[in-house]
């Protein structure tokens, strides 16, 4: 895990990028996702959507720091079939946040902590981490899940 934003903190220079599409096989989503990710996209959602002449579509909204756009932007243009975009500023208020290290019968998990106003107030296992145990060890995920968080509130 790379980062640590222990203190709580607002970014005020922020896009909320949106596209509307439809016309798009809707399994290029996660590509897409994962794409947008890649380059410094700080979130990615889809939302289902009717268009106009009531055809189904998706509307993409991606959350980026400003001086990111042009890279947004390319793979928004050349992975989708919009033909524009929209652009919101927007300030997001983040929570302290830290990863912190459980050790399990299974090895260690990752736990990504958030912290408001100094104080914890939500943590959860890196799902994927979480995902791969289950699979390895041939336990239930949900048993690989729940073991995690309770080992951390455990060790609080």
């Amino acid at each position: 895990m790379e980062f640590n934003h222990r203190s709580e903190h607002t970014d005020a220079d922020m896009l909320l990028i949106q596209a509307n599409i439809d016309d798009m096989n809707p399994e290029f989503t996660s590509f897409i996702t994962d794409r947008l990710f890649e380059v410094g996209a700080n979130d990615v959602y889809w939302i289902p959507i009717i268009m106009k002449k009531g055809r189904p579509g998706l509307m993409l909204n991606v959350l980026v720091q400003d001086d990111q756009l042009d890279r947004i932007e390319n793979i928004i243009f050349s992975e989708t079939t919009t033909l524009g975009l929209r652009y919101l500023h927007a300030a997001c208020h983040r929570l302290g946040r830290e990863f912190v290290i459980v050790e399990t019968t299974w090895g260690p998990v990752h736990i990504k902590v958030g912290y408001y106003q100094n104080k914890l107030i939500q943590y959860a296992p890196e799902f994927k981490e979480c995902e791969a145990i289950a699979r390895e060890y041939h336990v239930p995920l949900k048993r690989v899940y729940d073991e995690v968080k309770r080992l951390f509130k455990q060790g609080e």
